[in-house]
């Protein structure tokens, strides 16, 4: 297959991406935000300074504010304590409980078709998601009915919910998938799904949008 023009990014994401960006948390001090998150796991100064590959000493600076460190200290710090290096500096989730729930009945979800999936957008009604959830119903039957790769920031998943379809990614094999099949990837690398059934194949997606 050959790679066209990279399309601009997807309307469906664009009609997410209007309703608002996620609250960004006020940054944290880093000293007491690492000094936090390593007593969470019980590790003493020795044991966090170890499973990070720094000094006891350069640890012990960095919780009490002695020193700045580089970002390749805050990288080791946080492959450590197995997290994001954005989550140094950022509120643990507990201080960040909304209650926020919707409920999207079969068939009442915002529609939005395009020439190859038409999509229905679920739990619509909440501005500021994380993630975009959204079923969509397949039509295209080949790569040639897209206008290039589809791309966009983040990450995505599917699940089959009825039907067949392949999925075709820009640096692996097309998979056949059928009902009950799933897949995770990078959705900055190029994708697209056709349907291979008669009917028209309805997946689950769910689009990270941080």
């Amino acid at each position: 297959m050959t790679d066209r023009a990279a399309p601009q990014e997807p309307s469906l994401i664009r009609i997410a991406r209007e309703n608002g960006e996620p609250a960004k948390a006020e940054p944290l001090d880093l000293g007491p935000r690492v000094r936090d998150l390593r007593k969470a796991r019980g590790w003493t100064l020795e044991q966090a300074a170890q499973q990070a590959g720094l000094a006891r000493s350069t640890l012990s600076k960095i919780e009490n504010g002695q020193m700045s460190p580089t970002y390749d200290a805050l990288k080791k710090l946080a492959v450590g304590l197995e997290i994001g290096v954005p989550q140094l500096f950022t509120p643990p989730k507990k201080d960040q409980v909304t209650g926020r729930r919707a409920i999207t009945r079969l068939g009442e979800g915002q529609a939005h078709p395009t020439a190859t999936y038409e999509h229905e957008l679920l739990a619509s009604a909440l501005t500021t998601k994380r993630m975009l959830p959204y079923r969509a119903r397949i039509r295209a039957r080949a790569f040639e009915e897209f206008d290039g790769w589809v791309r966009h920031d983040g990450e995505e998943f599917l699940l089959v919910l009825t039907g067949t379809i392949r999925l075709l990614t820009e640096f692996y094999e097309p998979v056949e998938m059928r009902r009950g099949d799933s897949a995770y990837y990078d959705a900055s690398m190029g994708h697209n799904v056709i349907s291979t059934s008669p009917e028209d194949a309805t997946i689950l997606w769910v689009t990270c949008l941080d």
